[in-house]
């Protein structure tokens, strides 16, 4: 195993020099999050040929060449199940990695299954069963020891191997294509500023379309003090309190005081004249401009239309040797459904692409013959 550790501004513009010559480079983060709403990046690994290199972000100044590689169309990025590095990179380079190309969708592509974990798609492709003491450490300290450094290099030096196994499965099937189109719909739907966050608070759905302006004002004012202060949301109000708040509308400070809202003291004594001043706001907003409120859950009589709808789908992943789970997520179904009885709604991202031909079209038409 060879690896080396870069920690000056010179030594990284060098090594993305000569990544960016590669047909592809191994990328992974080792990174922390402790009661913080931003992970704290503490390592960047990239392999490429027999070499890992382990980038110290403490160190480095000019993080110009990192964002250059990740911009370059022309050199494949690896990275497995890569959803938090993104968020890593989204913060620390405010770039994201392109073309972004994730081992574990690309296992699920040619039929290796779905959702596999790293070390599990390395002991079933490698034969190797790599160690994970280090998971947990402290990855912010300086130095790191000669584990952490070898953990860290050989979680970069194994995926680059697999995905010389992978990519050359992909071709076979001709679904590189359809990897390179995930990670694109994965960077453009990391890029957000939080601002859809309340359509996850779940009961939003029972909401008239006052108290529902009121939740997404809260939920962006939540969004934006989380931000600022680099504490998770939670920390500042959670779930059950924004949603709370919304339903009563108290008008003033001693109604919210007084209302059975479950905020804590401290967070009261903090915010409670923001939340109160939000609340006066919502109560300003002409009828007209309120949101249309969310729809409700699907009644009960749908339950045998999701069945089949899944069952199709699961036909249809048979004959692509895939998993079910990879070709749609469980909310995919609703969509449809609500869209086959007529009712508005926006065309996930995902939609596009090779699952527009091999599944969203045949599951519409499914639909389509089942209502005739």
């Amino acid at each position: 195993m060879n690896w080396e550790w870069v920690a000056t501004d010179a030594q990284l513009a060098e090594v993305m020099v000569a990544a960016s010559q590669q047909h592809s480079v191994a990328i992974d983060t080792e990174f922390m999050r402790t009661n913080t709403f931003y992970p704290e990046v503490a390592l960047l690994q990239i392999c490429f040929g027999d070499t890992a290199w382990l980038i110290d972000p403490l160190a480095i100044s000019d993080t110009g060449p990192v964002s250059a590689l990740f911009q370059n169309e022309q050199v494949l990025k690896v990275l497995h199940s890569a959803s938090e590095d993104l968020e890593v990179f989204d913060q620390w380079l405010g770039v994201l990695p392109s073309p972004l190309c994730d081992s574990q969708k690309a296992a699920a592509l040619v039929g290796k299954g779905f959702g596999m974990g790293y070390r599990a798609l390395v002991a079933m492709e490698c034969d190797i069963d790599l160690p994970k003491g280090e998971t947990r450490s402290n990855w912010l300290q300086r130095p790191l020891t000669d584990a952490q450094c070898d953990y860290a290099a050989l979680d970069v030096i194994h995926l680059d191997a697999l995905w010389h196994k992978l990519e050359q499965e992909l071709r076979e099937a001709q679904r590189l294509d359809w990897l390179i189109e995930e990670g694109r719909v994965a960077t453009e739907c990391r890029i957000t500023d939080g601002s859809d966050y309340y359509k996850r608070i779940k009961s939003a759905w029972k909401l008239d379309r006052r108290q529902l302006a009121c939740l997404q004002m809260l939920s962006s004012w939540r969004e934006e003090k989380a931000r600022e202060r680099n504490k998770p949301r939670s920390w500042i109000i959670d779930d059950q309190a924004v949603l709370q708040i919304a339903q009563l509308l108290p008008p003033s400070l001693k109604a919210l005081r007084s209302s059975q809202i479950t905020l804590p003291g401290p967070a009261l004594q903090r915010y409670g004249d923001a939340l109160v001043a939000v609340v006066a706001k919502v109560a300003a907003i002409d009828d007209s401009l309120l949101p249309q409120p969310m729809p409700a859950p699907l009644p009960a009589e749908f339950r045998g239309r999701t069945k089949a709808l899944k069952s199709r789908a699961r036909v249809i992943a048979e004959s692509l040797n895939m998993a079910p789970e990879l070709l749609l997520q469980s909310k995919d179904y609703d969509i449809l459904l609500r869209e086959s009885i007529g009712q508005v709604i926006d065309v996930p991202a995902h939609w596009q692409g090779w699952r527009a031909h091999t599944v969203i079209g045949p599951l519409r038409e499914f639909l389509a013959g089942a209502d005739t």
